[in-house]
């Protein structure tokens, strides 16, 4: 693993037992030597899964599988590999899928559909069959609820990432307390459309599928779909989040329905804390960047001119290289392809307001700014004057690492 990015945080989490959840991880060799590659999560029977998934065009064979699976809303086991994404290897991708679903049934019995397989990695290069499927009956007979077993599933997902990224929440819905447990893995190749990455949320919450596919699609799009690192959408892009129902808390059947408050928070809070690992573990990334959007015609809007701006080379690199150059913001914003109006927008970094009316302030002093865009930590705020509309993006700097991680990824 390369050496830890300096926005990795301080202190990784423990994640406590989810009922009804068990994993293990492996070393199958299917890229890596001697590193976890390989990953199990078996579930409760009846749990109860929702997905979202990239909008590629060019999705792996793992996405479409998965996108069926959800569509049944039932789930029995999660497999994952790292090193080969199984994506654009034809029937043979297809094949590998097809294989490690019905193997891991048939160790769990239940039918192949209720089992979801994610792969990440390069291009073009089917993982082995043989190397999964030989694993899964050893893995299964280890699987564990602790906090090992999760730290080490988060590890086996990783690619270029520096760090595993987890995070865990507590709620209450009627009074009984549930657990909402999370990791994904992400570095590079993020810039989300529907979804980003690879995420597993597990939850012991007793919800039906069409209520968790409300809730992680209202979250996500606070979330995951609030990042960037380099403006690029990943073909294996999948967030999982599984309810093994083994909460004893009265059933929920409406999204909307008010005992769900407090879990939507958690849900809320493990979701953007994941978002955050990803930009913090960004290839080659030193400094987080927090874009905030407010005055646009819409939310949507307002999110599309943060992306913008998190999205585009030149600011990335101004970020990197400490340099205040907001005109480079300027050209972000008006190159979005959203309303914008050159005399409303207001531009401010690190909490001084640098331009507005058309302009930059009079008397601007560039010298806090500059002390600013030195940090780790940047703040960049827009306000368009157009309307309601606002939006947070999270993105990170363009230094020369992201060059030298991506040059030799294949190697």
């Amino acid at each position: 693993m390369a050496p830890l990015s300096p926005l990795a945080p301080e202190r990784f989490v423990a994640l406590p037992p989810v009922a009804g959840v068990t994993l293990a991880s492996a070393r199958s060799g299917i890229r890596y030597k001697d590193r976890r590659d390989l990953m199990i999560a078996i579930l409760a029977p009846g749990t109860t899964v929702a997905g979202v998934f990239t909008r590629s065009k060019t999705r792996g064979a793992p996405v479409d599988w998965c996108r069926a699976g959800v569509r049944r809303g039932k789930v029995r086991a999660i497999v994952v590999n790292s090193g080969n994404s199984n994506t654009f290897t034809g029937k043979a991708g297809i094949a590998v899928v097809e294989r490690t679903a019905t193997s891991m049934a048939t160790i769990v019995k239940c039918r192949p559909s209720e089992v979801l397989i994610s792969s990440t990695g390069v291009i073009g290069e089917p993982p082995s069959a043989d190397k999964i499927t030989s694993a899964l009956p050893a893995m299964a007979k280890v699987a564990r609820g602790d906090s090992d077993a999760w730290q080490a599933a988060a590890e086996a997902i990783l690619t270029t990432d520096t760090f595993p990224k987890l995070a865990t929440r507590t709620a209450t819905i009627d009074g009984v307390s549930v657990t909402l447990n999370g990791f994904c893995k992400g570095s590079g190749m993020i810039a989300p459309e529907m979804a980003t990455m690879l995420a597993f949320l597990f939850t012991d919450a007793t919800l039906p599928a069409g209520v968790l596919q409300e809730l992680l699609s209202r979250s996500n799009e606070r979330s995951f779909n609030s990042i960037t690192v380099d403006g690029d959408t990943s073909t294996s892009d999948t967030v999982l989040l599984c309810a093994t129902g083994q909460a004893k808390h009265k059933r929920v059947t409406r999204k909307n329905d008010p005992r769900l408050r407090d879990f939507r928070r958690a849900l809320d809070e493990v979701m953007v804390d994941l978002a955050q690992q990803i930009v913090r573990d960004g290839e080659g990334a030193e400094k987080f960047v927090t874009i905030q959007v407010a005055g646009a015609t819409s939310a949507k809007s307002a999110r599309a001119i943060g992306r913008a701006i998190g999205n585009s080379p030149l600011v990335k690199t101004a970020l990197a290289a400490g340099d205040a150059n907001w005109g480079r913001i300027v050209m972000a914003v008006g190159k979005s392809g959203e309303a914008a109006d050159r005399d409303k927008l207001a531009i401010s970094i690190g909490g001084v307001r640098i331009a507005e009316k058309g302009g930059p302030v009079p008397g601007y002093d560039e010298t806090p700014v500059t002390a600013h865009m030195k940090g780790r930590e940047i703040e960049i705020d827009i306000d368009l004057g157009l309307g309601r509309g606002k939006a947070t993006v999270w993105t990170c700097d363009l230094t020369h690492r992201y060059i030298d991680i991506n040059g030799s990824y294949r190697s």
